[in-house]
């Protein structure tokens, strides 16, 4: 039975799609089967992994309005044993489309029940909004990562996920966990960045992760040439970084 983690932060720019894209393919070097949902109009971690997102005929748009069916809009990628359902900007009007629609929020959570034993682990990339798309994502998961960026706006809204996360456990999926709050683009040399991770370690101890993500120019290069972090350069700091966080992952999934 295949695990559903969402990365899912309502702010941009905190790293969530480079941490889809990257714990997909460090678990799948890891041996573990990955599929990887792109839940984002802006069609990043599809078009990260070297697919051509002008070109989807069938992707997340299909399989929420179940005109297909999961296994018919996969597609493979450049990273080991990782499929793709991979977004378009059609994705842009679903949330108009579904606001009538009967269980509009349990769409995806219906549509992946068919694929949910074929993989290890379901990553789900979600957009930086709290709408009907990431509702779906969060509703479908078994848990939620939340990337948080070193910076001073870090906490900001984090409050706002947290009650949404509540609310959605209360009416829709009492069985949602968090995984882990993902401290990304770390910067050892700023003092600002070390007292972000006090500040969240301190409030949050074991709901963070001992991984945290360091800044990275190959981390930032990677998207463009459609590869992994893995896949681009295996050395790099940002390759040792998300290894660590599968291995993290893997371990307290299989307690």
């Amino acid at each position: 039975m295949g695990k559903i983690i969402a990365i899912a932060n309502q702010k941009g720019g905190v790293g969530k799609t480079t941490t889809s894209v990257n714990l997909a393919a460090s678990l799948g070097v890891l041996e573990k089967k990955v599929l990887l949902i792109d839940a984002d109009p802006q069609a990043n971690a599809s078009s990260g992994l070297g697919i051509d997102v002008e070109s989807v005929e069938i992707g997340t748009y299909q399989i929420l309005e179940h005109s297909n069916t999961p296994k018919e809009a996969v597609v493979k990628c450049s990273a080991p044993n990782v499929d793709v359902i991979p977004a378009h900007i059609d994705l842009v009007a679903i949330e108009i489309e579904l606001v009538d629609k009967e269980n509009r929020e349990y769409m995806l959570k219906k549509a992946l029940e068919s694929v949910k034993d074929d993989y290890d682990y379901i990553i789900i990339d979600c957009a930086p909004s709290l709408g009907l798309l990431t509702l779906n994502a969060l509703t479908a998961a078994d848990s939620v990562i939340i990337p948080i960026q070193c910076e001073y706006f870090a906490l900001e809204g984090l409050g706002k996920l947290l009650n949404t996360i509540k609310s959605i456990q209360k009416i829709h999926n009492p069985d949602l966990d968090i995984e882990g709050l993902l401290l990304t683009m770390y910067d050892s040399r700023l003092r600002l960045s070390n007292q972000v991770v006090e500040e969240v370690q301190k409030h949050f101890n074991d709901m963070v992760f001992e991984t945290v993500i360091q800044r990275n120019v190959k981390l930032s290069e990677a998207p463009s040439f459609g590869e992994s972090i893995i896949n681009y350069d295996a050395t790099s700091k940002g390759a040792t970084n998300y290894l660590h966080l599968a291995q993290e992952v893997i371990k307290k999934n299989s307690n």
